[in-house]
Parts: C-alpha cells; structure tokens; sequence
C-alpha cells in the first residue's frame, strides 16, 4: 500500500490555483496562440519566459525543457504548435549558467545507475558550448521536413542582465 505524503509546493500551488480562480477573467481566450509565436526555451527555473517577453495568456506557445532542447518531442509540439494552431514563428531561448553546461551524459548516467540498480540508456544532451549548441538547435528546427518556413531565431537571455541576445 502506497502512502500519501503531503507535498507542500502542491499544496501551495493548489491554495494559489484557487485564489486565482477567483479572479479569473479569461474564459474565452482562443485556442491558437495570438501572436502566432511559439517559443523553446530551457527549463531552468530564472528564466520567466513569460515576463522577459512580455507575453500574456494566450499569446504564444511555451515549450521547455532541460537546454531549450530541439527534440524530437519539442519538434512534435512546434510541428502542432504550426501546422494545426497557426504559428508563424519560433524562437529558441537558451541561456548563460545553464546546468546544461556544467556535466558529462556519461559521468551521470554511471552515477544514476549505480544509485538505482538500473542502467537506462537515456540520453541528457549536455553540451559544452552555449552558442554553438543554439545555432545547432535553430539549425535542427529549420531542417526538420515537417517545420513550416518560418522565422527561427536563436537568443541566449544572459541570467545576469536580464536581457536576450541574438545568436541564430
């Protein structure tokens, strides 16, 4: 038999939901985004994609995970985010201090598989080159058969400033 234990973020995310849903305004937004854009950008928690944007609900695709990845599963999100909700565009964020920076695939997964007992071939696609990875997934996205051609741009958001540059 499982145990439930509290989880206190999702706890406070649910107190948050419902304060939310007190105020909320926005029951009809449209399905496809508003400004036709859809944005991959790396998880990490400093950067608010949202914010540094300026993007509202409603407005754009935000697609993320570890890296800004262009992934197969990312690329399957653009390729709906495009051919059945009309995007026009996408921009990949990438930033300085990524985590993404900072490990060796193999020294983790051997590390992982020796705390758990199970070896799982799970690619991390770390990366030791900030710029070049970028312009590596623009180039990714812009190549696969099934992208619409469309602007996509590559921006590091340097963590330091606030600000995004163009790389790609």
């Amino acid at each position: 038999m499982t145990t439930l234990t509290t989880a206190p973020e999702t706890e406070r995310a649910l107190a948050e939901s419902e304060r939310h849903a007190a105020t909320f305004d926005r029951p009809n937004l449209e399905l496809p985004p508003s400004r036709k854009l859809a944005v991959l950008a790396c998880m990490d928690a400093r950067l608010t994609v949202e914010q540094v944007l300026g993007l509202r609900t409603g407005e754009a695709h935000i697609i993320r995970n570890a890296g800004g990845l262009a992934t197969e599963d990312a690329i399957r999100s653009i390729v709906i985010s495009q051919r059945l909700l009309g995007t026009e565009e996408v921009l990949v964020i990438e930033h300085t201090g990524c985590g993404m920076l900072t490990f060796d695939d193999d020294e983790v997964r051997a590390s992982i598989t020796e705390s758990t007992g199970v070896e799982v071939d799970l690619p991390l696609h770390a990366f030791p080159d900030l710029e070049a990875n970028l312009s590596a997934q623009v180039d990714r996205i812009r190549a696969h058969p099934w992208v619409r051609d469309v602007p996509v741009t590559g921006v590091i958001y340097e963590v330091e400033t606030g600000r995004l540059r163009r790389v790609a």
